[in-house]
């Protein structure tokens, strides 16, 4: 078992910066795919980010491409989300997730075994 907590979440303005962490313990020895999705009120859990097992390839959703930033440190079990230029529409739960055998990462949930309780981030405009 892989347990996740997440933390960095918060209310901020528009055009603001938040880094999210999220924390892996447990099983973590080689666990593979890291990701952020996030959802919002009403609305599907979507992937935001996702960073693969040696941290070479990363994907972004559109909507935040070139806005936000995923990264990992192994030798801590750390993934990280760096959040700039955030606007209103990124209102949403944040969630980390971890895909324990894949070593690329996928958009699809289903294919994440793991997940966290999830961290607020509300930007106001």
């Amino acid at each position: 078992q892989v347990q996740l907590v997440e933390s960095g979440g918060g209310l901020v303005q528009a055009g603001d910066s938040l880094r999210l962490s999220c924390a892996a313990s447990g099983r973590t020895f080689g666990i593979g795919v890291m990701g952020w999705f996030r959802q919002a009120p009403g609305k599907e859990r979507d992937l935001v980010a996702a960073i693969s097992r040696n941290g070479g390839i990363t994907y972004y959703s559109d909507s935040v491409k070139d806005r936000f930033t995923i990264s990992r440190d192994s030798t801590k079990n750390m993934a990280y989300l760096q959040m700039n230029n955030l606007r209103p529409d990124d209102t949403a739960v944040y969630i980390c997730a971890v895909a324990a055998i894949r070593r690329l990462p996928s958009r699809d949930p289903v294919d994440y075994d793991y997940w966290g309780q999830g961290t607020q981030v509300t930007v106001s405009s």
